[in-house]
């Protein structure tokens, strides 16, 4: 018979609930039925230690911690940004925020540890200011001309930022059977004074992750930790009262960063006379027509009754967009059989992350298993994040 887990069944309970997996779930990982795994929580019953090692492993707990005598202390959850009437974060959405509260906790008390100097920016304006100048801000502190990059959009605001030491992480997934939800979570900020993070969800394509970044960078400026959805510039057609201010704000300063009102001005009126002239600015810009069309609105360089037209022509020449992205990721696919999965891996723990983590590995002052978990990956696989940040 199969040694027993002596595990305290409230930790069970708490780390399955923390999960946000239900009873039916839970059961189904280990193959018991829902009765027969509630006597666990209930403690009138033990799991295996091989089925207490499956359910940590599912609720992404440590095993060790089982067998505490009392609920630990967790993360609190960041302050949710988004609507009233949005959905409850799911598992995938909740995992991702543990992992990115894990490094950040990390790197926020290595920092102080070592006397590492606080960063300005963090919570230097506050939602009271102007968001222009907050955006001005953001450009200057980060070197950053939109109207001159010097790579791809998204790309040149990561590594400037990153930069300046803030740790950027992007993924759209923890594993196959985890997928994240772009209508559930798009992105947030921990605005921490000595290692602010930024996690975007790159389920969506360049130009809302480029809009999603810099809103959550808004979100470092005015030091509010949270969580953000439905990232937009155009609340035309849903009830404000539904926003929450911060968010307003911070879309406030994105698309002013994004597309300043002295660049935008001097594009003129003939940029807005056709879809291409359009969607070619938008591109050099890194954000998408609709996002330019309505800073256009806002500025007065488009009427209204323009706008409708242009909205309703941009969201065709959107769809036709998507359509010709899906074919060309799966020919992709087909030729290279799909993205390199350390480079997912590397921006899902951020370059910079991953580049303190290695160089604490490689200079001893960093344990291997400590290294390798924050990474989430093994130690003689490494190598392969030095390739990729080189």
């Amino acid at each position: 018979m199969a040694d027993k887990a002596f595990i305290t069944s409230e930790i069970l309970k708490w780390a399955r609930e923390s999960a946000n997996i239900s009873v039916k779930d839970a059961a189904k990982k280990v193959s018991v039925s829902p009765e027969r795994y509630l006597t666990w929580e209930s403690g009138n019953d033990f799991p295996t230690i091989r089925q207490a090692k499956i359910l940590a492993k599912s609720f992404r707990r440590p095993f060790s911690l089982f067998f505490l005598p009392e609920i630990p202390k967790d993360f609190q959850l960041l302050q949710d940004y988004r609507r009233d009437d949005a959905q409850k974060l799911d598992t995938a959405s909740l995992f991702i925020i543990r992992d990115v509260q894990e490094k950040q906790n990390w790197i926020s008390e290595l920092y102080e540890e070592i006397g590492e100097d606080k960063l300005p920016f963090v919570g230097k304006y506050s939602i009271n200011d102007n968001p222009e100048i907050v955006a001005r801000d953001i450009l200057d502190t980060l070197k950053i001309s939109p109207d001159n990059y010097q790579k791809t959009p998204i790309n040149e605001w990561i590594d400037k930022a990153e930069t300046a030491g803030i740790f950027i992480s992007r993924a759209s997934y923890l594993h196959s059977h985890l997928i994240l939800d772009r209508d559930l979570i798009q992105g947030f900020a921990i605005a921490d004074k000595f290692a602010p993070f930024i996690f975007v969800n790159s389920k969506n394509w360049n130009a809302p992750q480029l809009f999603t970044l810099v809103h959550e960078l808004a979100h470092i400026w005015i030091a509010k930790s949270g969580i953000s959805n439905e990232i937009d510039i155009d609340f035309t057609d849903k009830p404000k009262s539904k926003f929450h201010p911060v968010e307003l704000f911070c879309n406030q300063v994105a698309a002013n960063a994004l597309m300043p009102r002295e660049l935008i001005t001097q594009l003129g009126t003939d940029t807005f006379d056709s879809n291409d002239l359009i969607f070619k600015q938008a591109k050099e810009l890194g954000i998408s027509s609709f996002a330019l069309l309505v800073r256009a609105l806002n500025l007065n360089l488009i009427s209204q009754s323009q706008y409708k037209i242009l909205k309703l022509d941009a969201q065709n020449e959107f769809e036709k967009f998507l359509e010709r992205e899906k074919i060309k990721k799966e020919k992709q696919r087909e030729r290279k059989g799909g993205p390199d999965a350390y480079l997912l891996r590397l921006n899902k723990n951020s370059k910079l992350f991953t580049r303190i983590v290695m160089d604490s590995f490689n200079n001893g002052s960093l344990s291997p298993s400590i290294a390798s978990n924050l990474l989430n990956t093994q130690i003689n696989k490494f190598q392969k994040f030095e390739k990729l940040l080189a």
